[in-house]
């Protein structure tokens, strides 16, 4: 089969198209899939460039969580996977067979629903979907006929994004009628906050580069703050959420940005009716922040990691995508075999527009699956 190969960590060229793969054979309690559409997801860059440092002192380039290095050369990566099962192993009913579906990205440790203690996903810890077939559990690949969502579309609603942000919101026990402040509103995680804090019934406000309020309203924003233009975040939210306080912030930022979100969070304590909440699942603005911890405990600031998700919110989020409650946000397709102009064009400085998520459709595919979306104006 055709297959998007990562050899190592560095730049795009370790990432090699290659037309000689083996097609995976499905094992017991496993589907075969023929992948239809993968999105494009951050940590399929952070893993290449081998960023997922966990201490300063260490040489590790990859989460680890179970102690052990998952991460193995040669790797195809891509978590957000739609196709059709085309083979089943043992102990899967063969009617499974036809199937079109969406994967749960996870590699969970263990059967539990309400937990994901050492989080790992397919393209980190095993193969994924950049490339014209995977394998996958079949209690993770979920049935979606959907007919309105192309496949293309209904990758864009992959778990690595929904799902994250999900996680960001029950962590921090978000509920109806609060204000809640996103940074990094314009990507997948940021797209899918902004629905899910609506289905919750709260109010997102979001931070975003300019040009892109408009769209960002439509998917559901209060207010959008163009990052770029502001000097004073803390008075910007203020005067944005027309007095409101912030009751919890959603942060892919990291870096010099935490310090004046604190602000945000401990503004006018008196008139809050829980403690300031952040969860924190990226650190796109630096992985170092000098902060006082007399900050976080004498303001009671709860802090919350965010990595994936459980079985539980994918079931839930899998049903609001049956029932069309989640809108997809798709900028454009590339063919597979144009993996280095769609990593470029991903990572690169982006048209004003881009909003959501670019998907990759494997060659095979691509008329039927991707040509009505290709992202238009790229050399």
């Amino acid at each position: 089969m055709c297959a998007a190969v990562l050899t190592g960590h560095g730049d795009v060229e370790k990432i090699q198209y290659r037309q000689d793969v083996p097609v995976p054979t499905p094992k017991r309690g496993e589907v075969l899939i023929q992948v239809t559409a993968t999105a494009k997801n951050n940590t399929d860059r952070k893993v290449r460039e081998g960023l997922y440092v966990t201490s300063e002192a260490s040489d590790a380039t990859s989460f680890q969580m179970s102690g052990e290095p998952t991460l193995t050369f040669p790797r195809i990566q891509g978590a957000d996977v739609v196709g059709r099962v085309v083979a089943v192993g043992d102990g899967v009913s063969e009617s499974r067979i036809g199937e079109r579906g969406l994967l749960d990205f996870n590699i969970y440790p263990d059967e539990r629903r309400e937990i994901n203690l050492t989080p790992d996903y397919y393209g980190h810890g095993a193969d994924g979907g950049f490339a014209e077939y995977m394998v996958a559990p079949s209690d993770q690949f979920y049935r979606v006929d959907s007919p309105t969502l192309s496949d293309a579309q209904l990758a864009s609603l992959g778990m690595c994004s929904y799902q994250t942000g999900y996680h960001m919101l029950t962590s921090a026990r978000v509920r109806a009628g609060e204000h809640i402040l996103i940074t990094g509103g314009s990507g997948g995680v940021g797209t899918a906050l902004i629905q899910l804090c609506r289905l919750l019934g709260a109010i997102p406000h979001v931070i975003s580069s300019p040009g892109k309020a408009e769209g960002l309203k439509a998917l559901g924003a209060e207010t959008v703050i163009d990052r770029t233009s502001v000097s004073d975040l803390p008075t910007a939210v203020k005067e944005q959420a027309g007095g409101a306080h912030i009751d919890a912030v959603m942060d892919l930022a990291g870096g010099d940005l935490i310090l004046p979100l604190f602000e945000v969070l401990t503004d006018r304590m008196s008139e809050r009716n829980d403690y300031p909440r952040l969860s924190i699942a990226g650190a796109s603005a630096g992985n170092i922040t000098r902060l006082l911890w007399t900050t976080v405990y004498l303001y009671q600031i709860q802090i919350f990691g965010v990595s994936h998700g459980t079985r539980a919110e994918a079931d839930q989020l899998i049903r609001w995508i049956r029932d069309g409650a989640l809108k997809p946000v798709l900028h454009g397709t590339f063919p597979l075999s144009e993996i280095h102009e769609a990593e470029r064009y991903f990572a690169g400085e982006r048209r004003a527009d881009f909003l959501g998520k670019l998907v990759l459709v494997p060659d095979s595919q691509w008329t039927e699956h991707g040509a009505s979306f290709a992202v238009k104006g790229v050399a």
